[in-house]
């Protein structure tokens, strides 16, 4: 494997940090810190990979459900650790199983019937993800509720006059 693949994505990575984090002080413990799922979650799941592709040579497809859910796994992880977010990034882990499994079927047999699962997932996934984030998004608007609350006068009178208009 190339170094320059390997350390390019990391330089990168700590780059990024920095700029985004510029008052925290770098050392060893703020990089176990923020760093560890690029550090110890990611290369799991890039070692299944590997050892699908290189060792095993496409025999024991099995490996790449754990591999893909690790993987995955380990990309949430460090968005969450790198930008504070948790709360949001939680359906992640509900996104990493339909990974896993659309591995096994793309590189399996394509078992049509493992495409129920996998889209269950994914769905379930997008959905709560969409539904974490605009409530993190309305949250983070000085306070949301005079928001919604103004949001929700509209659209009530916007109804009254909708339905004004119709009976005359």
């Amino acid at each position: 494997m190339n170094r320059s693949a390997f350390l390019g994505p990391i330089l990168i990575l700590l780059g990024a940090f920095m700029f985004m984090r510029g008052d925290i002080e770098l050392n060893t413990g703020t990089i176990f810190a923020y760093f560890w799922p690029t550090l110890f979650v990611i290369p799991v799941g890039v070692f299944f990979h590997w050892l699908y592709f290189s060792v095993l040579h496409r025999q024991a497809v099995g490996v790449l459900v754990p591999g893909g859910i690790v993987f995955t796994v380990g990309i949430i992880c460090q968005i969450a650790m790198l930008f504070d977010s948790w709360d949001v990034m939680w359906p992640g882990f509900i996104f990493a199983v339909a990974v896993g499994l659309f591995e096994l079927y793309w590189f399996g047999g394509r078992n049509k019937y493992l495409l129920i699962p996998i889209n269950i997932l994914t769905v379930l996934s997008i959905l709560f993800f969409a539904i974490f984030s605009l409530g993190s998004i309305l949250g983070s608007l000085s306070g949301g509720q005079p928001i919604i609350a103004a949001a929700l006068i509209i659209a009530g009178g916007l109804l009254m006059l909708m339905r004004n208009r119709q009976s005359v």
